[in-house]
């Protein structure tokens, strides 16, 4: 496993032991993405979405459509939200592939981060506890007996500010020092870019105090079309040789275990439904370990037949969590009213391994002042 001091991130030089954050405009793309997506023939609109209310602080919610010649993409001001992703199947037809909702009042009631931008901490931190620097850090528990993609009021519920690129969207908010119990001041910038059918998200970030960061999107999917009724036809190959086992409150038991000869052994292609079927599961809510290199690389396809959509996932983060929607129940009503039951989305969230800032056998997720956080994510789309 990568040294606890090996960190993903890029330090910055010359800084003081409390850095000058860099202001939002001076923050550059990097090179890798700035030289492919500057010059994309993509079409970005910007609309008003709806207004938060009162007591959420007001302010206006704001909707982002980028637009290529085969994808569409609607990304919110709160939250980074992904409010539909439309896509072409081999009709030539476009559907709209992710669950969400069509009007505001949807996000602002209880969901499953649904497309959203999950932070400070994505997926769970044990008892909601830490240690940094000989301080404990005690977080609100919201999952259970621990705390879950940021505590009670996260990154997915705040409003961000936008600055429109030639070819997507940035998004930058400073979450303070003591905000949901977590240290430092931390700037964040979230950059959405679509080029072709390639949508990268890149995840940059600062802080003041050393703090454990892991940022991801939510996005659920299904290739079918959302409001499909379940994702049983779906063929699924995740490219890892080993994953984390959880115990009964899903907080991984710090064991890393071989896939082979497992029904976590997902290396080819599998349909989603026998496999479960096969292996007597309830389904994935998983991290997957993936190779331990900081560069772009594959780490999860997903196709659908039938439509013959497929969608690649490539990371530089360390690992991916696999979910099948095993939460949700059809008790909320989606996108042109359609209820979302059980495993009728997947989620492919890639991410630092859960639970790493207790566990030091995990890859490093401490950030410290003078570092740069930074990770670029992309879903490639196709049809075959």
């Amino acid at each position: 496993f990568p040294a606890r001091g090996r960190h993903h991130a890029v330090v910055v030089t010359g800084l003081c032991s409390r850095p000058p954050l860099l202001p939002p405009q001076r923050l550059s793309l990097p090179a890798v993405l700035r030289d492919k997506f500057w010059g994309a023939m993509t079409e970005v609109k910007r609309k008003v979405f709806g207004q938060m209310p009162r007591e959420e602080g007001g302010g206006v919610v704001e909707k982002f459509v980028l637009k290529s010649d085969s994808v569409k993409v609607e990304i919110l001001s709160l939250g980074c939200i992904i409010a539909a992703l439309e896509t072409k199947g081999r009709d030539g037809e476009f559907s709209d592939v992710v669950l969400g909702f069509d009007t505001l009042q949807g996000y602002m009631g209880k969901h499953p981060y649904f497309g959203a931008v999950v932070g400070r901490v994505a997926n769970r931190i044990a008892k909601g506890r830490f240690t940094v620097d000989g301080k404990e850090y005690q977080l609100f528990l919201n999952n259970g007996p621990n705390s879950l993609h940021g505590g009670a009021k996260g990154f997915d519920k705040v409003l961000w500010s936008p600055e429109v690129l030639p070819n997507g969207v940035c998004f930058y908010r400073l979450s303070p020092d003591g905000e949901e119990g977590y240290p430092g001041d931390l700037k964040v910038w979230v950059t959405y870019m679509l080029s072709g059918g390639e949508l990268a998200i890149n995840y940059r970030a600062q802080t003041s105090k050393t703090t454990p960061i892991n940022l991801t999107n939510h996005a659920y999917f299904n290739l079918a079309g959302q409001g499909s009724q379940d994702i049983y036809d779906h063929e699924i190959s995740i490219e890892a040789d080993s994953y984390l086992p959880v115990d009964d409150t899903n907080i991984p038991t710090g064991e890393v275990t071989a896939v082979q000869g497992t029904g976590f052994d997902l290396r080819q292609p599998v349909v989603l439904g026998k496999h479960l079927q096969k292996f007597c599961l309830d389904g994935f809510d998983h991290n997957f370990c993936l190779q331990q290199v900081q560069a772009r690389r594959l780490a999860g396809r997903a196709h659908h037949p039938p439509t013959g959509r497929t969608m690649e996932v490539h990371t530089t983060q360390p690992g991916i969590q696999f979910y099948t929607g095993n939460f949700l129940d059809g008790s909320l009503k989606g996108k042109g009213t359609v209820r979302y039951p059980k495993h009728s989305a997947f989620c492919l969230e890639t991410q630092n391994w859960p639970d790493a800032v207790n566990k030091p056998q995990f890859p490093n997720t401490l950030l410290q002042p003078g570092e740069e956080y930074n990770h670029t994510t992309w879903f490639v789309f196709s049809t075959t």
